[in-house]
Protein backbone atom coordinates (compact mmCIF):
# COMPACT_ATOMS: atom_id res chain seq x y z
CA UNK A 1 0.00 0.00 0.00
CA UNK A 2 2.60 2.34 1.16
CA UNK A 3 4.55 1.69 -2.29
CA UNK A 4 1.61 2.55 -4.50
CA UNK A 5 0.98 5.94 -2.47
CA UNK A 6 4.74 6.99 -3.04
CA UNK A 7 3.95 6.19 -6.86
CA UNK A 8 0.86 8.18 -6.90
CA UNK A 9 2.81 10.96 -5.22
CA UNK A 10 5.39 10.98 -6.78
CA UNK A 11 3.24 10.84 -10.40
CA UNK A 12 1.14 13.65 -9.41
CA UNK A 13 4.48 15.85 -8.74
CA UNK A 14 5.40 14.86 -11.99
CA UNK A 15 2.05 15.81 -13.65
CA UNK A 16 1.96 19.43 -11.63
CA UNK A 17 5.89 20.22 -12.86
CA UNK A 18 4.89 19.69 -15.83
CA UNK A 19 2.42 21.37 -16.12
CA UNK A 20 4.10 24.69 -14.40
CA UNK A 21 7.06 24.09 -17.39
CA UNK A 22 3.86 24.36 -19.63
CA UNK A 23 2.48 27.44 -17.83
CA UNK A 24 6.51 29.17 -17.27
CA UNK A 25 6.87 28.14 -21.06
CA UNK A 26 3.80 30.31 -22.65
CA UNK A 27 4.33 33.30 -20.64
CA UNK A 28 8.03 33.07 -21.77
CA UNK A 29 6.52 32.42 -25.19
CA UNK A 30 4.28 35.71 -24.57
CA UNK A 31 7.00 38.05 -23.52
CA UNK A 32 9.16 37.16 -26.47
CA UNK A 33 6.21 37.65 -28.48
CA UNK A 34 5.60 41.25 -27.13
CA UNK A 35 9.20 41.89 -26.98
CA UNK A 36 9.67 40.87 -30.63
CA UNK A 37 6.58 43.06 -31.49
CA UNK A 38 8.19 45.83 -29.77
CA UNK A 39 11.55 45.55 -31.06
CA UNK A 40 10.13 45.14 -34.21
CA UNK A 41 7.63 48.41 -34.41
CA UNK A 42 10.89 50.54 -32.84
CA UNK A 43 13.25 49.73 -35.50
CA UNK A 44 11.00 50.29 -38.47
CA UNK A 45 9.93 53.57 -36.98
CA UNK A 46 13.34 54.57 -36.59
CA UNK A 47 14.44 53.15 -40.26
CA UNK A 48 11.34 55.54 -41.38
CA UNK A 49 12.05 58.62 -39.66
CA UNK A 50 16.33 57.77 -41.03
CA UNK A 51 14.90 57.26 -44.56
CA UNK A 52 12.63 60.30 -44.86
CA UNK A 53 15.40 62.46 -43.57
CA UNK A 54 17.51 61.56 -46.00
CA UNK A 55 15.25 61.84 -48.96
CA UNK A 56 14.27 64.76 -48.20
CA UNK A 57 17.92 65.88 -47.57
CA UNK A 58 18.61 64.44 -51.44
CA UNK A 59 15.57 66.18 -52.41
CA UNK A 60 16.49 69.15 -50.98
CA UNK A 61 19.82 69.38 -52.20
CA UNK A 62 18.54 68.56 -55.72
CA UNK A 63 16.15 71.53 -55.52
CA UNK A 64 18.49 73.50 -54.42
CA UNK A 65 21.42 73.26 -56.79
CA UNK A 66 18.75 73.13 -59.43
CA UNK A 67 17.80 76.58 -58.26
CA UNK A 68 20.92 77.83 -57.90
CA UNK A 69 21.75 77.26 -61.42
CA UNK A 70 18.79 78.62 -62.58
CA UNK A 71 19.10 81.79 -60.69
CA UNK A 72 22.74 81.51 -62.18
CA UNK A 73 21.97 81.62 -65.66
CA UNK A 74 19.57 84.14 -65.72
CA UNK A 75 21.41 86.39 -63.44
CA UNK A 76 24.34 85.63 -65.86
CA UNK A 77 21.95 86.32 -69.12
CA UNK A 78 20.86 89.64 -67.34
CA UNK A 79 24.35 90.74 -66.87
CA UNK A 80 25.31 90.03 -69.93
CA UNK A 81 22.43 92.23 -71.33
CA UNK A 82 23.27 95.23 -69.48
CA UNK A 83 27.06 94.93 -70.04
CA UNK A 84 25.85 94.40 -73.93
CA UNK A 85 24.27 97.32 -73.55
CA UNK A 86 26.52 99.36 -71.51
CA UNK A 87 29.11 98.28 -74.45
CA UNK A 88 26.58 99.84 -77.04
CA UNK A 89 26.33 103.23 -75.52
CA UNK A 90 30.33 103.35 -74.86
CA UNK A 91 30.89 102.96 -78.49
CA UNK A 92 28.34 105.23 -79.44
CA UNK A 93 29.98 108.41 -77.14
CA UNK A 94 32.89 107.17 -78.70
CA UNK A 95 31.84 107.65 -81.91
CA UNK A 96 30.36 110.68 -80.89
CA UNK A 97 33.48 112.30 -79.83
CA UNK A 98 35.64 111.57 -82.23
CA UNK A 99 33.55 112.35 -85.35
Amino acid sequence: MKENAVITIISITIIVLNMMMIIVLDIKNAIMMATMAEVTTVTMAEIMVATIAEVTAVVMAEITAATMAEVTAVTMAEVTVVVKDVAAVGAGCFNLINN
